[in-house]
Parts: structure tokens; sequence; C-alpha cells
């Protein structure tokens, strides 16, 4: 349904998940700052909560911004090995990763749970990039909007519009994360169509308008240009591909070649 594309800025974001210590989190960064100056693009990078506070130093003044792949819903208290927003943003935290499949999958987390989660980041002004998909077999059943709209539903509608405009969506087919298997762009932008609707029925057209949804699951350099082209497709949640700065650095300037 998108009809201005070409006003929302394309976001090109890497989760790094359980990968990279401190001194090499330090030294991706320092090695793409200078690959990446001038790029009409936001370059986001969740990293391990170990590397949060040495990345966002080291990636201070760039067009580069750290964020962290979880976090827990309450503010403080006897939640041992649990990390909050406030400690996040402390750390140099700009964003965080919620919903993600994994967090769902392997940490039994739920969509009631995960909407607390949201609630807390809103309310501690920090961004957040919102995960949802379908499983392999929820997929080929046809379930994907139904799927997809019950994680919306429970999880994001009861924010206001001025709070949905601040999130990034990101659709996370499961079935395709870490698979090497692409959803075809087409059948990407169809979801991504619904994604927008669901937010201009619930928010208003102008609200669905400016809302940036992004594409992840096993994207690669030689496929970022073909999601890219989709009017609904406004960037990439890139997993593997964004543990070395030259897979992703290509990522990142295939997208400007199209936009």
């Amino acid at each position: 349904m998108s009809d201005n594309s070409s006003h929302r800025t394309p976001v090109i974001a890497a989760n790094w998940k359980m990968y990279k210590t401190i001194e090499e989190a330090v030294c991706f960064v320092k090695s793409l700052v200078p690959l990446i100056q001038d790029v009409p693009v936001r370059v986001y990078i969740a990293v391990p909560y170990t590397a949060l506070y040495s990345a966002a130093s080291e990636a201070k003044g760039s067009s580069i911004v750290i964020g962290a792949q979880n976090m827990y819903d309450a503010t403080e208290g006897a939640f041992t090995g649990e990390i909050s927003a406030n400690m996040l943003k402390d750390a140099g935290a700009k964003f965080v990763i919620l919903g993600h499949s994994e967090r769902r999958r392997l940490f039994h987390e739920t969509n009631a749970f995960i909407r607390r989660k949201v609630e807390k980041a809103l309310l501690e002004s920090l961004q957040l990039i919102f995960c949802i998909g379908e499983t392999e077999q929820e997929h080929e059943g046809g379930k994907t909007e139904e799927i997809l709209k019950q994680q919306l539903d429970e999880s994001l509608g009861n924010i206001s519009a001025e709070q949905m405009t601040s999130i990034i969506l990101a659709y996370e087919p499961i079935w395709a994360i870490g698979s090497g298997k692409s959803a075809l762009p087409k059948k990407v932008q169809a979801v991504h169509a619904f994604c927008r609707q669901w937010v201009s029925e619930k928010w208003g057209k102008e609200t669905a308008q400016k809302i940036i949804i992004l594409y992840g699951g096993s994207v690669h350099p030689n496929d970022t240009k073909d999601f890219m082209e989709q009017p609904d497709v406004d960037g990439v949640l890139v997993g593997g591909a964004s543990l070395k700065v030259e897979s992703f650095n290509q990522i990142i300037h295939y997208q400007i070649a199209i936009k």
C-alpha cells in the first residue's frame, strides 16, 4: 500500500546475536565507519551486552547506531541475570530488539511478556526494533497473516500513534532465519503491505506511511537489492552476513544503489 516509500529513510540493521568479544566489536565498528560516511541510510548494530559501552564509544560521531538485543520489563529488582532499559541506555544503547523469534522459541517469551517490555522501552524512550514472524508449518498452512496479526495485536495494540511511529517493525519468517532460505521478494512485499495496512487501520494512513518495516531472514549481499526494490520494504535486519565488515558493507551499499 506504500505510496511514499522514498520519504522513509532506509535502515540497515545488524543483529550479532551471541558473537563477538569487546575487542572484535570495537575493531568491526572502527573498520566500518570510514566505509559508510555520508550514506543516506541509518545503520543499526545490535551488539552483545558486554560490548555495548565500547562499541557505542567507538561509534560516537558516526552514522552507526548501537543497540541491544533484548531487555527485561522491570526497572530494577531481584532479577538475576537480567538487564533493564535504563542499564542499556547507561551503557550507550540507543535501541533494543524485542520479540525476536529466538527469544520466543528458545526462551518461551509470550506476546504478553513482550508487550510489557515494549511498554517499558517506550516509557524509557528507548527505540525498538519489533520482530514478528511465522513458522514454516504456519507459513505452509496459509496462516502467516493470522499469526502476524496476533503478534501485532497482542504486543503493540494498545500504544499510541506517536509511539508507533518510533517503532521499527521487522518481519522475520522463522523458517528463513539462519536457514540460507530467503523468502521471495514479492512474498515479502505482500507481508509488509499487510503490516502497513494493519497500522493504517489502527492509527491511520499517515502513521502507516511513516513506519519503517524491515525484512530479516538469511539476508545476503546478493539478494538485498531485490528486497529493497519492493515499495514496502524499508531496509533489512541482517544476521550472519552482518558479522563480517565486507559483507555488511556490501549490503549497505547495495541499498544505496537503488534508493
